[in-house]
């Protein structure tokens, strides 16, 4: 078979997964005019399960890892990376938008997706090239700065729209609510519960993996379900933000990639590794952003930061992205 029916057959695999449709099916019960919806505190309990899974997860496979120089150079990297995309993506949006949609749709995109990141892993499997296993703890890891930097350019960029008269916030307050905000909190304890409980032996990751592991893709694809009735019935604003978001989308995963590659480069990843890494940085996160944003900023509007990375840059990545990302990989780093 030629690499591109492969990778045709790849992309295609991959946009026809269940989360993927049912958020589709959110938005066309929107756009057909369905009363269909889902229950109040249900989309908040799902999001907290799913920060739950990433974490828990993740901590797994670091402890599994091992924390050597290697290991901690590239979930190093991945950390300073979410912390430094939100930063310049940010500056590039409030050239169009508001503070409070610039921050949720920079911490998306200094994020990640884990969708994009599973696809990723499997085009390398078709392709028979080896990864280290340890970057999905990165990619759990990756979650937390990018939504810190999202709340921090809220709190202190968005107090500037204050009344006469309301208090202002101190930095320790805001770095408090930051750091301790419950989505965060929960996707970093997490982390540390699943690191805690692999050094223990199998048995506890075991018994817990029936709920972490088992159940993710149904509640992910019921979260997608909510994601898709809340960004279409906001679509408007997307339609008005029109080109710079689309241009926003596709192009910021590129930068991102480059960037991710040239840094991969420089640490001396493997091929595969590196692909991870890249789709990594080039992601746009549809489950912990969307989580801490709907829960801490509502004055940002879900049809923009759920909508680009999950309307326009997650295909793109799943068609275009990952095997040019490969092909650039190719040149730039040698064979194992």
């Amino acid at each position: 078979m030629s690499p591109g029916l492969v990778d045709t057959a790849l992309a295609l695999q991959n946009i026809l997964t269940p989360p993927v449709l049912f958020f589709f099916l959110g938005m066309l019960a929107v756009l057909l005019g369905s009363d269909l919806e889902i229950p109040a505190p249900l989309p908040k309990l799902f999001s907290l399960y799913l920060l739950l899974a990433i974490g828990f997860t993740g901590g797994v496979q670091l402890e599994r890892s091992g924390l050597s120089l290697t290991v901690l150079l590239s979930v190093g990297a991945a950390v300073l990376m979410a912390s430094v995309i939100p930063l310049y993506s940010f500056l590039i949006l409030r050239t169009r938008l508001d503070v409070y949609n610039s921050a949720a749709i920079a911490a998306a995109y200094g994020s990640t997706s884990a969708v994009t990141y599973i696809t990723a892993e499997s085009f390398l499997r078709v392709l028979a090239l080896p990864y280290d296993g340890f970057m999905v703890a990165a990619l759990a890891l990756m979650e937390s700065p990018a939504i810190i930097v999202g709340l921090l350019l809220v709190r202190l960029l968005g107090r500037s729209s204050r009344k006469p008269g309301q208090e202002r916030v101190g930095l320790g307050a805001v770095l408090h609510e930051a750091f301790l905000n419950s989505s965060v909190f929960l996707l970093i304890g997490s982390l540390l519960v699943g690191f805690l409980v692999a050094q223990q032996g199998s048995t506890g990751v075991q018994k817990l993996e029936p709920f972490t592991d088992k159940l993710f893709y149904g509640v992910l694809t019921f979260f997608l379900l909510d994601m898709g009735l809340v960004a279409a019935r906001r679509l408007n604003e997307l339609r008005r933000a029109g080109p710079f978001l689309i241009g926003f989308a596709v192009l910021m995963p590129l930068i991102n990639a480059f960037l991710a590659i040239g840094l991969a480069a420089v640490l001396g990843m493997s091929q595969g590794t590196a692909l991870l890494f890249a789709v990594l940085c080039a992601g746009s996160s549809y489950i912990a952003v969307p989580a801490a944003m709907r829960m801490t900023v509502p004055e940002a509007n879900p049809s923009l930061y759920i909508s680009t990375g999950l309307g326009l840059t997650f295909p793109f990545n799943i068609i275009v992205g990952i095997p040019l990302y490969l092909q650039v990989i190719k040149t730039v780093i040698p064979a194992s």
